[in-house]
Order: C-alpha cells, then structure tokens, then sequence
C-alpha cells in the first residue's frame, strides 16, 4: 500500500497491545484514523464502533471462549454500521492438539458468516516473542524445528493493507515473514538456545498461570516439539509489495531501536 488512504476510520480491537499497537501505526503512517479499543463492556463496544468503517478483530491472548468474544465483537459491528471485518486468527488454527487454535478456528467460521465484509490473516509465530538483543533463547521444544515466523511490523503493514484495501473480501492468508528454526534466530541474534521441556516448563515458568492456560501452552510447546509450525512466505510478500523483513533485519532494529 503506497498512498494515504485519508477519510477512513478504523477500529482496532485490543489496540494497545502488541500486534493492536502494529497495526495503530501502520495505519497511521497511511493517513487512517486508527481508534484503539481497550477492555469495554459488551454492551458499551457499539458505541465505540460507531462511525468506524472497518474493524480489526484482536481477541484477548489465550481467551478462554474466544467464538463467543468474536460473536460479540460482530454483533456490536453490525449494530454500529461497520462494513469490514479483518479477523487476527493464528496459523494451523485446525490443529486438534492446540485448544486454543480451534477456538480461533471457531472464531473464524462466524466472521466468515457474519454478513459484512470479512478477510482473516493467519500468521506465524512472531520474531518478536523472542530477544532478539543476543540474551539467552528459552524454549520448551526442538529448537530445530521448522517455522514460518512473522515480524511484527510486516504483520502490521498486512492487516493495513487488508483493511483499506479493496479485493481482499473472502481471503484468508497465512502469513510468515521468514521460514527459520529457533536455532537459526538465535544464530541471528547471537544468543545461545537453552532448551528445556513443556513439563519442566509448566513447574517452573508456567506455574503461576491459571491450570487452563497453562495446560493450553503445554500442548502448544508439544505440539511445537513434533512439527513445528511451518507457514509459507510467499502471501506475506506479495501482500507487502516488497521483500519481507529478514533475520538479520528483524535483529539489527531490536537492537538500535
């Protein structure tokens, strides 16, 4: 997306958080008139809608019901005369050892139904969720594994794009900025990999979180250790226009800022 795209006014749910805070900014940078969306009651999301013309739907991390908080995120849209939904879902979200991507799965089967206009975006695991700084990488899986991971800024750019962009009604695209292990990040960052297991992990850094969350990461990091979780480059390079962030890319900006 090259031009500004002024006169438009766009929702984005849980838009002070990581991937809402991308997607403030890039739509920023294009002239949009980006709303961010907290934490609000239901019956208070309308009015936070209205005048909207497009929404970017962020459920809350590991949501426990996320079918139902898209349920509710659509009702308010329609009551408030939105026209375009862009649903943030995950990659693999049929995966049936990962509860919470079958939520989004779920999740995803109302946007698609909802009666608007609709485009979800699948991305990989961001680079981000690492330190890319050059401290120590900790993983409870094979960090040989195969993954397709997204950078937070191109994800950003995508949804923008997506948002503001006719041609897009009915796509769902997976989205990866580079294909890499862990291994090959930290490689990249100059970190050292320290590897544990997801149930050494759940006795240690994951006892303090509530028993379903903790248990949903569990199978996540199981389910990392077999397959990974591969996604494919190409939709993110072509929705971008431009090649994708690189590794090196990804470390040089964490480290300069």
């Amino acid at each position: 997306m090259k031009q500004p795209v002024g006169g438009l006014r766009i929702a984005v749910l849980a838009g002070r958080g990581k991937t809402g805070r991308a997607v403030v900014s890039a739509l920023a940078e294009v002239g949009v008139d980006a709303v961010p969306i907290g934490r609000v009651a239901p019956d208070e999301l309308p009015d936070q809608l209205v005048g909207c013309d497009a929404a970017y739907l962020i459920a809350p991390n590991m949501h426990p019901d996320e079918p139902v908080y898209a349920a509710t995120v659509l009702d308010a849209a329609r009551s408030a005369g939105v026209g375009r939904v862009v649903m943030h879902s995950v990659a693999s979200p049929h995966a049936p050892a990962m509860p919470h991507h079958l939520g989004k799965a779920r999740a995803e089967d109302l946007v698609r139904r909802w009666g608007g206009e609709w485009t979800i975006l699948q991305p990989g695991a961001y680079l981000q969720n690492f330190p890319l700084d050059g401290s120590p990488i900790a993983v409870a899986y094979n960090p040989e594994a195969r993954f397709g991971f997204a950078d937070l800024a191109d994800l950003g750019e995508v949804a923008a794009t997506v948002l503001v962009e006719d041609g897009h009604h009915g796509a769902t695209y997976e989205l990866a900025s580079v294909a890499a292990s862990v291994s090959e990040v930290a490689a990249a960052a100059g970190a050292n990999v320290e590897v544990t297991t997801p149930e050494l992990w759940a006795d240690s850094d994951g006892a303090a979180l509530d028993e379903r969350v903790r248990d949903w990461i569990r199978a996540m990091f199981d389910y990392y250790d077999r397959h990974g979780l591969p996604v494919g480059t190409l939709p993110m390079r072509a929705l971008l226009g431009r090649p994708a962030t690189t590794l090196e890319e990804a470390v040089a900006r964490a480290t300069t800022g």
